[in-house]
């Protein structure tokens, strides 16, 4: 029974707890957030400044709404109005005011040719400039020609023209998530295969374990043999041994078997769990020796007893490790750097495929990202739905 305190004291306490424990699961879930965010991003609004999570597309208007034919068209925010890109690569100049030298907001841009040259000039940095007439709303201004560039020529829906630097133009952003970064990743990436390999070494090699572990679990916990439990305390001792150091006499194992660089290598090395078998060992001998009795009593076989009986009452063991089995299959990464080789897709799984994509696709961030999100999202399905045995049997067996 639990006791719930009570007075300002309790509840700032409380208070205190949960915003402590927000803050903390905003922090591990932002770069998921940011991950998921990006995988829905094209191109140009990755490397949008300032950064934002909500993906965001260019906004188009219908043409005929700014008295233009054709497809729709950009639309560019100019002082709180909306202008519409009508003609690209035009020739603009720039004029520098002669009484406002000084001043960079009182540069004058305006598609080239239409300033009259004059036949005055002036010193600018040592340099002599030729002076220009240049119309602005209907009075003349003598300036002299900065530069020339090319831009873009912008309608608003009034009729009204301006021409504009592209690069310095606003565009008028809408939320936009570009979901084909998904498709294009499995396609045109090759990730499906690769998806199609990591899903089947990830059911086969938990199938194997759960198999393995259940028979080997039952026997050490319930059959009588010479040597059981030094057995038992050898095969647990193995576990003891580092992966690392297993690597050469694995690769060894699977040369001379044939399997380098197949999926065979992949699979049945790690249908055998030493952390399995003590699981389920563990748990089977805590079920009460009387409800067996009893079957044997009825004349239920060993072999019947373990599948009608012991496997219905250890689902929980048996669902945490195949949630453990799962993550592992499906995250291992360095035993398939060492066993296939990077030339064959036919064989990659998508450690290694995500790998090669971050690599060869450095530019397209979407779709690295879109590869992390899709590697990502079953292990986190999965254990959503387990959870709740994972937690109770790690608790209850004492395993991390």
């Amino acid at each position: 029974m639990s006791v719930r305190r009570k007075g300002p004291r309790a509840t700032l306490v409380r208070v205190a707890t949960y915003v402590m424990l927000v803050a903390v699961a905003v922090i591990v879930a932002f770069p998921f957030i940011v991950a998921l965010s990006t995988s829905t991003k094209n191109s140009q609004d990755i490397f949008s400044y300032p950064p934002t999570l909500v993906p965001q597309e260019a906004a188009t208007a219908a043409a005929e709404d700014f008295g233009l034919e054709g497809d729709p068209v950009p639309i560019y925010d100019f002082d709180g109005t909306s202008y519409a890109l009508a003609e690209n690569n035009i020739g603009i100049a720039e004029y520098t005011p002669l009484d406002s030298l000084d001043d960079p907001d009182a540069l004058i841009r305006q598609e080239a040719g239409l300033a009259v040259e004059t036949d005055q000039v002036v010193v600018i940095d040592d340099d002599e400039e030729t002076v220009y007439l240049v119309t602005v709303d209907g009075d003349e201004i003598e300036a002299y020609r900065s530069r020339i560039t090319s831009g873009g020529l912008f309608v608003s829906a009034d009729g009204d023209e301006r021409v504009e630097l592209i690069n310095l133009a606003e565009p008028v952003k809408q939320f936009g998530p570009r979901l084909e970064n998904f498709t294009e990743v499995i396609e045109d990436k090759a990730l499906g295969r690769a998806l199609t390999n990591t899903v089947l070494v990830t059911i086969l090699v938990v199938v194997g374990q759960l198999l393995t572990s259940i028979l080997g679990g039952y026997a050490f916990a319930r059959i009588r043999f010479v040597g059981r439990d030094k057995l038992f305390l050898l095969y647990l001792g193995s576990v003891m041994v580092p992966f690392v150091v297993l690597i050469i006499p694995l690769f060894q194992i699977m040369l001379q078997a044939g399997w380098l660089d197949s999926l065979a290598a992949l699979i049945i090395p790690f249908t055998f769990t030493v952390y399995g078998t003590f699981l389920m060992r563990q748990f089977f001998v805590g079920i009460p020796l009387e409800i067996e009795e009893a079957a044997l009593i009825d004349g239920a076989s060993r072999w019947r007893i373990l599948w009608k009986v012991m496997v219905p009452l250890a689902r929980p063991a048996i669902a945490t490790l195949a949630t453990f089995g799962f993550l592992y299959a499906w995250n291992s990464f360095f035993w398939p750097l060492v066993i296939i080789n990077s030339g064959n897709t036919d064989s990659r799984v998508l450690s290694l495929a995500l790998a090669m994509l971050g690599g060869r696709s450095s530019t397209d961030i979407n779709l690295v990202f879109a590869g992390a999100i899709i590697a990502m999202a079953p292990p986190i399905l999965v254990f959503l739905f387990a959870q709740r045995y994972f937690v109770e049997n790690s608790a209850s067996s004492g395993l991390k």
